[in-house]
């Protein structure tokens, strides 16, 4: 790999701090590097590691009038990767990492695969969950496969759960009903294109933060499942097609969904860095989805 240069007067994103127990960060990353129980064959645990490289490429400035950079305005802190977070064991580690860094406003979870949700959100307490993927995720079983379906099994009013993006060719009808009779908001990617990406994202917020004037209604999860995007962009995912979101759309999605205060946490998944093409491009958009999700943050201000 090429050196990246050096120019005191060109900032590079990443590198934040590790927290420290006195630390109170508006937002917090964490490397869950989960892949044992993908459905498909994955080295997504190399992940966050190439993530976290990638980043370094990227200017952390926002082009504004007048421009501000994101390590100005928010206190941003690395705590490092759950070790093993796969398995029963694995989970309850990576529920107790989360919950360690309760004192950041948002936790950025850098998969891994999709299994990360389920835990993440859990060690977040959150109520509500947004996914940006093609796929239900209500499978049978313990997998990459099953997060939305275990969420739902352990309490989560799926009420409270939207699902943009879902795409033909990548369900079951079977799975398609039990979302449907389970009641949740379902946003296809064609009716996220016909209606329009402010529009999703404010029936989304509303949907997925119902009631978060009370006091337990917490806040929601954000799941960002890379696949969601077409294959051109993100051929890294094993299970992307040809005819999902460009680039500039999931960008759009992650950083206006995050500008809403009721979003607590989110993850970054599915994204595998030992199948990605040589220019890095899909472990570069899931970069950039780490710093929408800051720039949403910034933005909230």
């Amino acid at each position: 790999m090429t050196a990246l240069s050096v120019d005191p007067l060109w900032p590079r994103a990443g590198d934040w701090p590790v927290p420290s127990p006195d630390t109170v960060a508006d937002a917090a990353l964490l490397g869950v590097p989960a892949w044992r129980t993908s459905l498909s064959p994955t080295g997504a645990g190399e992940t966050p590691a190439a993530v976290r490289a990638a980043l370094r490429r990227f200017s952390p400035t926002l082009m504004g009038r007048p421009p501000v950079s994101l390590d100005d305005v928010l206190s941003i802190v690395d705590a490092g990767d759950v070790t093993e977070p796969d398995g029963h064991e694995g989970e309850q580690r990576v529920r107790d990492a989360v919950a360690d860094l309760s004192a950041a406003r948002m936790v950025i979870a850098l998969g891994g695969d999709n299994s990360a949700t389920y835990a993440v959100a859990q060690g977040r307490r959150a109520r509500g969950l947004i996914t940006l993927d093609a796929h239900f995720d209500l499978r049978d079983g313990e997998s990459n496969g099953s997060p939305v379906r275990r969420l739902i099994a352990d309490g989560l009013d799926p009420s409270r759960i939207v699902q943009i993006g879902i795409a033909d060719f990548t369900n079951s009808a079977a799975y398609a009903q039990r979302a449907n009779e389970a009641g949740i908001t379902v946003v296809t990617l064609d009716e996220l294109r016909r209606r329009g990406i402010d529009t999703v994202i404010a029936d989304a917020l509303r949907i997925a933060g119902a009631c978060s004037a009370s006091a337990d209604a917490g806040g929601i999860h954000l799941d960002v499942d890379v696949d969601v995007c077409d294959r051109s962009v993100a051929p890294g995912c094993p299970a992307s097609v040809p005819g999902g979101l460009a680039a500039w759309e999931l960008r759009a999605l992650v950083r206006g969904l995050s500008r809403d205060s009721g979003v607590i946490s989110a993850d970054i998944v599915e994204v595998d860095a030992t199948a990605d093409t040589a220019d890095a491009r899909t472990v570069r958009l899931a970069a950039l989805c780490v710093l929408e999700i800051l720039a949403g943050m910034a933005e909230r201000r």
